[in-house]
């Protein structure tokens, strides 16, 4: 797909605030509202955008403790990995999981919970319980820094796909 300027500053915008309006996003990126709707929509059926999210407040919802969780299986096969990721997928607290390399785990999983309770109902009723998982690393966020919704998009040049 090809992008160019007004492409990339419809994404950059969209991505701090979906809920803009077209006639809003069209006047800031210096389009009329018809032509800006249809860029849109070709971004959206073209996959790049992958749909519209409210983001809510984890500590105001008393999810107060974000736990970094390696992962280590006894056997690297693509069925033991599936019913891993399967059943992964299904736990709401889970809300990152990815397959990596270059350390002691093969997934890194970021889990959010209330708090310690209920991160130990979690990793012994849950985690520990998946076939196939052998060891658990939990590291605990202990002040966020940084946390970013948007990806960085400068690198998409003009007629670059």
């Amino acid at each position: 797909m090809k992008f160019d300027r007004t492409d990339r500053r419809i994404l950059e915008i969209m991505q701090r605030d979906a809920r803009i309006s077209n006639l809003e996003l069209a006047e800031l990126v210096g389009l009329s509202p018809t032509p800006c709707s249809r860029r849109v929509k070709r971004l959206e059926e073209s996959g790049l955008v992958r749909g519209h999210v409210t983001l809510l407040d984890q500590s105001r919802l008393g999810l107060k403790l974000t736990a970094y969780i390696g992962i280590t299986m006894d056997r690297h096969t693509p069925d033991r990995f599936e019913a891993f990721e399967k059943e992964v997928c299904s736990y709401p607290e889970v809300v990152e999981c990815s397959v990596v390399t270059g350390q002691s785990a093969d997934y890194l999983l970021k889990a959010v919970v209330a708090d310690m309770e209920y991160y130990e109902r979690f990793l012994l009723g849950k985690l520990t319980r998946i076939p196939g998982v052998t060891g658990v690393h939990s590291s605990f966020e202990l002040r966020r820094v940084l946390q970013r919704t948007a990806f960085p998009l400068d690198h998409l040049n003009d007629g670059q796909s």
